[in-house]
């Protein structure tokens, strides 16, 4: 029979020690960071959206794209 996986951890970090043990102070400390920095770079987080959406578009009808593009740089070739 298979093990059932425990899905319970005793670290709060990569180590495997209790030298590592997690203070409420760090995780504090902790959320406050990661609760700032997408607000500091919502710029880049809004292009990053931006690209994955394109990349996305792009990736699942790749063909059809290169048939548009190709047919649109053979009419701008063609007007001038």
């Amino acid at each position: 029979m298979n093990p059932t996986p425990t899905t319970h951890h005793t670290w709060c970090t990569a180590a495997h020690s209790d030298a590592t043990a997690c203070f409420h102070a760090d995780l504090a400390s902790l959320g406050v960071h990661l609760n700032g920095c997408p607000q500091v770079h919502r710029h880049l987080l809004t292009l990053y959206g931006a690209g994955a959406s394109i990349h996305g578009f792009v990736a699942t009808r790749l063909v059809t794209t290169l048939v548009v593009l190709g047919t649109l740089l053979g009419l701008v070739y063609w007007v001038l």
